[in-house]
């Protein structure tokens, strides 16, 4: 349509959502609006603009605020583009030249002549309500153009005037930070080449005081799984966006005459509904992919070596183990690190993915044979964007390594270094051996490891964690066109690689490396909040966490796990025949309740206790639900406040029935609710949603679980 400038008004819906775009101005366009769904007359009225206000001492013409901001419309916040050619060039100014609009998606083409520059913008709206936005820059000149950043921003109402947003750290990842959305600007970088354990995993902004089922909010998120940033802005005018895209280090992207750059897709959701609502669109679009986890390819209860056995690879010992998983109702199980060349330790061998002889004289094969007749399948460990010095390919290959420049290598961490995965010879290498082994072995499932962050990543002198990023992309990419039976979960020293560009190329996450039931109520519950939890990676660990040395009882470390995607990271050949027999109870109550764990609803209350958290699950139907009621800490009231379960149909009756399958939690009253003591109770939707049930008085670290069954006709209210 380059030259036809109509529609001069872009309305895009999808789950009760609007977005209004003005393509009326010579310049790009504005997103005038977000938000509940509008008919198409009151669109057109909010896209063209109601007019503005001019106050004093500002530019004559008013400033529009377009999903990429330039100077030289008389912004003076944060640009969307940055960039030059050999210092001219500097400030664009685009002209709109066409719109394109298709059913849930816009496309704006605009052009700079001044600077010869093409910048194409992309709009989509799903079904979900999941908005997405990108830009692609295109160097129409004939000279080259030093690209230094390419952002999104998106415009939220002066009344969003809180934020949201999440911090961490190894082992304990995806915290919550929450602060006044004042003037000025909150920008959060990730400079690690990875997400980031540090990340935010999305930034939102809100009604002041919202909550997980109140107040309104906007969230985003940056789908790079690079160096990236997110920011909010709120300009001296009272305007205000969220924003975000690849964070490009110096010199990394410099496009030659006719070459592009697309910056990431940054994703956005509205919910009037507070947090949950926000979850529920994100959730929605995730389980809307093609390759997404259907119930009748369900979730496969996992087992992991490493906090079995970690690198004492003993044939006989991992063939007992894998009976016992399989005793207790295991479907799959992974043999973590330490099977391949020189692989005794964390110092050695990565690089040299060939099963180590002296560990494995007769392969993996009678291991894999030996789990299949068990029942279940064979998964593998592998990392393979990461070398350590000793290892044979990096003796062969230093050159393969990234670094600040030729023959220098970055500081060491955890003993490695980066592969050069940009270098075709090492792409071709790491591709071949992965290659090789998902062909010679019946392997279903890799559990693709990154320990490392990209610290002083370059090669031939240049930065290249762009390069980088996107040749990780085509390695799964093809290793999933030729093995597209095999499942691949993104783990990353935990949970530093989680973010939506990662996930269209893999099957799950793997939330951290802390197995501790009580830090993982966090970690899961924060992670939930853009994943649903088919997605997360959640397993029982012995009772002595391999990361804090916190103790906790088996009850609660499946309670725990029971809301993810159900694995086990524990030898449980040692364990004792009555935590078999409860593991047993615990893994077939959660095979039978996975379609429901794994398509409903994810409920999370806004509980009046913080030593309490309430949370919960509920089919789309409404017919059924599970709640989980979880005593962090210690509460400083004697009697604890109701456990009100949400979410469900107001106007039906409900059997609340324990889950004693799991194991029965420690109590710390003198006496239990009735119901509690007689294991269930019919009680009413609205009842339940308002008002709630008493919980029983529980020791710190314990949590009760509830199945909810409709039972009769609805009765609606007159």
């Amino acid at each position: 349509m380059d030259g036809d400038l109509k529609p001069k008004v872009v309305h895009l819906r999808g789950g009760a959502v609007s977005i209004v775009i003005d393509a009326s101005g010579p310049g790009l366009p504005v997103l005038r609006y977000w938000g509940p769904e509008l008919s198409e007359a009151d669109a057109h009225i909010v896209g063209l603009g109601f007019g503005e206000s001019l106050p004093v001492n500002s530019p004559d013409p008013v400033v529009p605020l377009a999903m990429l901001p330039e100077a030289a419309t008389g912004h003076m916040g944060r640009p969307g583009l940055r960039g030059h050619r050999t210092g001219t060039c500097w400030s664009s100014a685009f002209a709109l030249t066409g719109v394109a609009v298709t059913a849930g998606t816009s496309r704006f083409t605009a052009v700079d002549h001044r600077a010869d520059l093409e910048l194409v913008t992309e709009v989509e709206l799903a079904p979900s309500g999941l908005a997405r936005v990108r830009h692609e820059l295109t160097n129409r000149g004939t000279t080259a153009y030093v690209l230094e950043g390419l952002e999104v921003a998106l415009p939220v109402p002066p009344h969003a005037d809180e934020l949201l947003d999440f911090t961490g750290r190894w082992a304990r990842e995806r915290h919550p930070q929450r602060r006044a959305f004042d003037r000025g600007a909150w920008v959060r970088e990730s400079r690690h080449g990875r997400t980031g354990h540090d990340a935010t995993i999305g930034l939102v902004a809100g009604t002041r005081g919202f909550g997980f089922r109140s107040g309104e909010v906007w969230g985003i998120h940056v789908a790079w799984s690079g160096n990236h940033l997110t920011y909010a802005q709120r300009l001296p005018d009272g305007r205000s966006t969220l924003g975000g895209g690849e964070l490009l280090l110096s010199g990394e992207v410099i496009l030659a005459a006719g070459e592009a750059y697309r910056s990431p897709w940054i994703y956005g959701a509205y919910s009037p509904s507070g947090l949950d609502g926000l979850s529920a669109v994100f959730h929605r679009w995730l389980r809307s992919r093609p390759q997404h986890p259907v119930p009748d390819r369900p979730r496969p209860v996992v087992l992991n070596t490493w906090e079995a056995v970690y690198f004492d690879h003993d044939h006989a010992r991992l063939r007992a183990l894998a009976e016992a998983a399989a005793d207790v109702g295991v479907e799959r199980f992974v043999l973590d690190d330490g099977w391949f060349a020189g692989r005794r330790h964390s110092s050695a061998g990565l690089g040299d993915w060939f099963v180590d002889p002296d560990v494995w004289p007769d392969g993996l094969g009678p291991l894999i044979d030996h789990v299949e007749a068990l029942g279940m399948e064979f998964g593998l460990w592998v990392e393979p964007e990461m070398i350590n010095p000793d290892s044979d390919l990096f003796r062969s290959h230093p050159d393969w390594v990234l670094g600040p420049a030729p023959g220098v290598l970055p500081v060491t961490i955890r003993r490695q270094q980066v592969l050069n995965l940009a270098h075709p010879a090492a792409y071709r290498y790491i591709l071949d051996r992965l290659d090789s082994l998902l062909r010679d072995h019946n392997i279903r499932y890799l559990k693709w490891d990154h320990n490392r962050d990209l610290v002083d990543a370059g090669q031939d002198g240049l930065a290249s964690v762009h390069d980088q990023t996107l040749a990780v992309y085509r390695l799964l990419a093809e290793l999933r066109r030729r093995h597209p039976g095999v499942e691949i979960e993104s783990c990353s020293s935990g949970g530093a690689r989680i973010d939506l560009q990662m996930l269209e190329y893999t099957d799950r996450v793997w939330a951290s490396d802390c197995n501790d039931a009580l830090e993982r109520q966090a970690i899961q519950r924060w992670t939930g909040l853009f994943l649903p939890p088919e997605l997360i990676g959640s397993h029982v660990g012995p009772s002595r966490s391999h990361t804090t040395s916190r103790t906790h009882d088996l009850s609660f470390r499946l309670a725990t796990a029971i809301f993810g995607h159900l694995g086990l990271e524990w030898d449980v050949s040692t364990a004792t025949d009555e935590e078999r027999r409860q593991l047993r109870r615990a893994i077939a109550t959660y095979r039978a309740l996975r379609p429901l764990l794994h398509g409903g609803t994810v409920v999370r209350v806004d509980h009046p206790d913080p030593s309490a958290w309430v949370h919960g699950v509920v089919s789309a139907d409404r017919s059924a639900a599970v709640f989980a009621y979880v005593q962090l800490a210690t509460s400083v009231d004697a009697v604890p406040a109701p456990w009100r379960m949400p979410g469900l149909d107001p106007d039906r009756s409900y059997r609340v029935t324990l889950l004693d399958q799991i194991g029965p939690p420690a109590t710390a009253g003198r006496s239990d609710p009735a119901w509690f003591e007689s294991g269930s109770v019919d009680v009413g939707g609205r009842v339940l949603g308002v008002l709630g049930l008493p919980p029983p008085l529980l020791a710190p670290e314990q949590a009760v679980l509830v199945r909810l069954d409709a039972v009769g006709e609805p009765h609606r209210q007159r």
